[in-house]
């Protein structure tokens, strides 16, 4: 494929959507800058040791941390995206993703979460569906034609069920 088609390709993925909406955890942000306040203490103290055998930061709980710092800055923010053929949520910068065809979804309606619902991504048992939120209690509830029910939350909930709905 020429270089040149590559790049018409995109242009017109990026015109076909009709709906793009990224949503904020500013709590998320808050967790995650004081888990790095509270890292960054234990690296310096660690370093502050007088040097012995067991003094000092070590490589794996470094990585450790590192790790836990990535997985809660991920969930800091929900995008949702809306073409022609699917309805697409990606977490933070998309390591966790997932797309929803829209001649597959039966029913979309907006819902309000209960607060013990939690955020980020949860499989509920009663009624059994998965969530998939970074803030608020708003969301959308899709039930595919499969009959699995999958909640997203957004600050735009009805935006979101009017564009599924004349997708």
């Amino acid at each position: 494929m020429k270089i040149s088609n590559t790049f018409k390709l995109i242009k017109l993925k990026k015109i076909m959507t009709t709906y793009k909406h990224t949503q904020i955890g500013y709590l998320m942000l808050v967790i995650t800058l004081s888990v790095t306040v509270l890292f960054v203490w234990i690296q310096i103290t660690a370093r502050v040791e007088p040097p012995s055998y067991d003094s000092g930061a070590n490589f794996a709980i470094t990585a450790i941390m590192a790790l836990i710092l990535f997985i809660l800055a991920s969930f800091s923010t929900l995008t949702v995206a809306i073409d022609g053929q699917f309805l697409k949520i990606r977490f933070g910068w998309g390591i966790f993703r997932k797309k929803f065809p829209i001649s597959g979804i039966a029913a979309v309606r907006k819902v309000k979460n209960h607060w013990y619902y939690g955020w980020g991504i949860r499989l509920w048992f009663w009624p059994k569906m998965w969530i998939f939120n970074v803030s608020g209690f708003d969301a959308i509830e899709l039930t595919m034609k499969n009959g699995k029910i999958y909640r997203i939350g957004t600050d735009e909930p009805d935006l979101i069920v009017n564009q599924t709905r004349y997708n």
